[in-house]
């Protein structure tokens, strides 16, 4: 591989998923890495993306390919790479090599669009709130629709971690509308809407970014390359 592709040995730990950048360098600088038989202490040091004597602690570090999943998650499955008390995860839906994980979050009662990667910086990319990656949901509730809530939804909710907002709502139906958000704290819909007294029947997400759910069947799941997303 050409010298000018090979990347600082803290990112390539990071993205091999042994540990964020900044905590890759407080490993190599401890000496718990080497490449080869020798320990590498300098944080500059270059190697390439495909090196496969890269050593953690005696154990071989590579960088899987990266690869990027579209799931219709199914309500009742959980969000994460394993739960002691409960083992229905959307890992189930997907091939168990290499191994991925849930970018961003959809709570277990809740169904839809859900990305799964190992691409730690296309992680960052979707999820931070800084690049503002709207999401948009199908919502059904327990009652009709007030336009006067849909008005301070658009203005702002007041939540624990803060003022919540709806960039944009479409009422469909009296009790079903479309919300778009782009913060993406826990189950904030149900949130929101709680705040007016509605209950949640079905939450759906149906868009994030680029990515548009369709026709995809619940539990299925289909492959998509990087610049499909961001």
């Amino acid at each position: 591989m050409e010298v000018n592709n090979k990347i600082r040995i803290a990112k390539f730990l990071a993205e091999a998923g042994v540990a964020s950048r900044r905590k890759a360098e407080d490993i190599i600088s401890a000496g718990k890495v080497k490449i080869g038989t020798e320990v590498v202490k300098n944080l500059a040091t270059k190697v390439s993306p495909d090196a496969d004597d890269i050593f953690v602690n005696g154990k071989k570090i590579t960088i899987e390919h990266k690869v990027y999943y579209l799931l219709h998650k199914p309500v009742g499955t959980l969000s994460s790479v394993s739960d002691p008390h409960y083992k229905e995860t959307v890992l189930k839906f997907v091939p168990r090599h290499p191994r991925v994980f849930p970018v961003g979050r959809l709570d277990k009662d809740s169904s839809g669009l859900l990305l799964l990667s190992n691409d730690g910086d296309l992680t960052y990319k979707v999820t931070h709130p800084k690049f503002e990656v709207k999401k948009t949901y199908l919502v059904t509730i327990n009652k009709d629709i007030d336009k006067k809530d849909v008005a301070q939804l658009k203005k702002g909710v007041q939540l624990t971690e803060g003022i919540a907002k709806a960039d944009h709502v479409v009422i469909k139906e009296k009790r079903k509308m479309e919300i778009v958000v782009h913060q993406g704290w826990n189950r904030q819909i149900r949130r929101m809407l709680g705040e007016f007294g509605y209950g949640v029947m079905e939450l759906q997400r149906i868009k994030e970014g680029k990515l548009v759910l369709g026709d995809l069947p619940v539990g299925k799941y289909k492959k998509l390359d990087k610049k499909d997303i961001i």
